[in-house]
């Protein structure tokens, strides 16, 4: 390496790519403001054409960003052929108000050139006339496809799948499926394999646009294709095809049923959607929200949603406040315990925190089963543990200082370790609970958490006080 050079390459690569990101994001932030701007100041055919340089997945993150009275606005001035694609490319809550500004000669017009995948993402929320009069208008080839997506849950394979697919026979020539790539003259959108099935249609294997070009036109397709598939079965969870997708850098997979029939393929834009969906879906429910939630809903609307929320915390917040008062009178004979009470429970809260996020991702990618939960455990309690002894001596020291009581400091310093090896155990255990009853670990494992830690610190804390300094 030469002398001045201070990285090896892949944090250089890694630098450049933070600042490509980076440069992105400022580009989308700046033309947002530009778009506000416009709008603002009343310029509509300005603000149409900083519309048209957007694509229908940007329109859609700019509709979601502004108040209602905005984005009707912005959505008159959209051009129509883009309407249908934005329509997938928002929210449920989003979508479901921009149907309902829309006419429905408007709502048919631009859901009828959809891709079919996109449709049915969409179809669900449209009024019943405009879906009736939308499946009237499609070819029967047409219809039995958005009927076989929509018959598939949306969180699977099959409702993420496009059956818009190019199939080709093991036994025929290369030379014969160029000439009919010819006549079809286009392919499907990111189709970067064929797919080689046999007459019942039965998937055999892959054949890669690659191998199709570069190799003796009188050649069959059985000489060069792959039979190293990576084929998903129709009912296989998004999450699963998402962490599929990864772990083998796919373009594209195919979707087969129980007989290993070949229905439609899934591809890396549907994935990608898949892991922002889940990342915002985990964001948000850490909060008690639901990421379809629109941010500028009507007032009330938000209000009956977050409140059941913030009465189930408002209870756990009580039952911690009904262990306080039962050291009432410990509290009242001893000051100093009510003003060190909330480290102990803050401390605890911390280091529960930090375990149950680490749970929550190894439950999200696969890396946690029966296998090693035992290990992760052990693991956990030692680093509670330790943690706890070396912040417990330094608060232990802390509060002699400020109190010069060396038996209070003894407490606080041996709750603060107990308290901290059971947060991180609540840590391991909560999320893995809750995975085994069926309840999202990211929806309700904080609260359970802050409830035990809050609870076990405080007994932990007062119950010391209680049985020593009384």
């Amino acid at each position: 390496m030469m002398p001045g050079i201070r990285c090896n390459l892949t944090p250089c690569f890694e630098t450049r790519s933070d600042m490509t990101q980076a440069k992105s994001e400022d580009q989308a932030l700046n033309r947002l403001q530009d778009i506000n701007n416009a709008l603002i100041s009343g310029a509509a055919h300005y603000t149409k054409t900083l519309l048209a340089t957007l694509s229908p997945a940007e329109l859609g993150r700019l509709l979601e960003s502004l108040p209602r009275d905005r984005r009707y606005i912005i959505w008159q001035l959209a051009y129509p052929e883009d309407r249908g694609e934005t329509l997938s490319n928002v929210n449920d809550e989003v979508r479901s108000h921009l149907i309902d500004i829309m006419e429905n000669d408007e709502l048919l017009a631009a859901t009828t050139a959809m891709d079919m995948d996109d449709l049915a993402d969409v179809f669900k929320d449209l009024p019943e006339a405009v879906a009736r009069e939308l499946m009237i208008s499609m070819d029967s080839q047409d219809r039995q496809r958005l009927e076989s997506i929509l018959s598939y849950p949306e969180n699977s394979a099959g409702g993420l799948m496009n059956i818009d697919i190019v199939t080709v026979r093991a036994d025929v020539t290369i030379d014969v499926v160029l000439r009919y790539l010819r006549i079809r003259k286009e392919l499907p959108e990111l189709t970067d394999t064929l797919w080689v099935v046999n007459r019942q249609n039965r998937f055999m294997g892959t054949l890669s646009l690659s191998a199709l070009l570069t190799n003796d036109p009188t050649l069959h397709v059985r000489d060069i294709m792959s039979v190293n598939n990576h084929a998903l079965l129709v009912t296989t969870s998004a999450q699963d095809v998402a962490r599929h997708f990864e772990l083998h850098d796919l373009i594209s997979v195919p979707v087969v049923d129980p007989s290993n029939q070949l229905l439609g393929r899934i591809t890396i834009d549907d994935v990608v959607d898949v892991i922002r969906d889940e990342a915002d879906q985990d964001l948000m429910r850490m909060a008690g929200l639901n990421e379809e939630n629109d941010m500028f809903a009507p007032i009330l609307q938000s209000v009956s949603k977050r409140a059941v929320w913030l009465g189930i915390n408002l209870l756990t917040a009580l039952l911690a406040s009904w262990v306080i008062g039962l050291y009432e009178t410990t509290l009242d004979k001893i000051v100093a315990l009510a003003v060190l009470m909330p480290i102990v429970a803050s401390m605890g809260g911390i280091a529960g925190s930090q375990t149950l996020t680490l749970v929550i991702r190894g439950i999200a990618l696969g890396q946690l089963g029966q296998s090693n939960t035992r290990l992760l455990l052990f693991r956990e309690i030692s680093v509670g543990m330790l943690n706890g002894i070396l912040w417990s001596t330094i608060v232990a020291i802390v509060v002699y200082l400020w109190f010069g009581n060396l038996t209070i400091s003894a407490i606080i310093a041996a709750a603060l370790i107990i308290n901290l090896i059971f947060a991180t155990l609540a840590g391991v255990m909560v999320p893995l609970a809750l995975k085994e009853l069926g309840i999202d670990p990211a929806l309700a494992g904080s609260v359970l958490l802050t409830t035990i830690t809050d609870i076990i610190g405080f007994v932990a804390f007062l119950g010391l006080a209680t049985l020593i300094l009384l």
